[in-house]
């Protein structure tokens, strides 16, 4: 299993349906601002797409001695040596991939209720996204479930808990004062005017309530 410490901090999602600019583009900005745990997600594209844009960017990420996981595709986050893969309650299922990847490789898994985030676990992954926490552009159908429901998944699981949904510089301390252990994101960064400051401020955010955004190598 991945080292629990590694995935902590700000996940930058870049998706791609929320891109002003090339995914790599994107990632260099959030790296210069000290992002250290990146996801490509791409719902429309072809398979050789993203295949092609999750290749270079986990090449950026590994020079940069970041972590990069592929959002659904488990065979294509093999094929490119990401770091692993994040899964949703309808792909592949864990054992599976773990199968796939090896027991080196990193599996999150997105959650919505203590059972799943005890379900994951028990399946081996190396840590959950649980959502949505707010109401999110990103998704608007995702059920907002709050900050209680996060505090308990983050006391039901001993694995790290990566919140996601509607997290803003608003709201991110509010993220880990209920023990998530990192925020993940995507309109807060990628549709600001400038991706550096933007997380930037989401990390400073992260920092002032203690925990802080660690950097991690080769790091949802």
């Amino acid at each position: 299993m991945f080292p629990p410490n590694k995935l902590s901090g700000l996940c930058l999602i870049i998706d791609q349906d929320m891109l002003r600019t090339e995914p790599e583009q994107a990632m260099q900005q959030a790296l210069s601002a000290g992002v250290t745990f990146f996801q490509y997600r791409n719902k429309q594209g072809t398979r050789k797409a993203i295949y092609e844009i999750s290749l270079q960017l986990a090449r950026l990420a590994r020079t940069a001695g970041a972590l990069f996981v592929v959002n659904d595709h488990t065979d294509i986050a093999a094929a490119v040596d990401a770091d692993g893969v994040h899964l949703g309650q309808d792909d592949l299922p864990l054992v599976c991939a773990r199968k796939l990847l090896g027991s080196k490789k990193i599996i999150g898994i997105s959650t919505h209720t203590v059972e799943q985030a005890r379900e994951a676990e028990a399946a081996g992954a190396d840590y959950i996204g649980f959502g949505a926490v707010f109401p999110t552009p990103t998704k608007e159908e995702a059920v907002a479930h709050g900050l209680e429901l996060l505090s308990a998944v983050k006391k039901a699981v001993s694995i790290p808990v990566v919140a996601i949904g509607g997290i803003n510089q608003q709201n991110i301390q509010k993220i880990v004062e209920a023990g998530a252990d990192g925020a993940a994101v995507i309109s807060a960064v990628l549709s600001a005017p400038n991706i550096k400051q933007a997380a930037e401020e989401l990390i400073h955010g992260m920092h002032e309530t203690g925990t802080g955004s660690r950097k991690v190598r080769g790091v949802s």
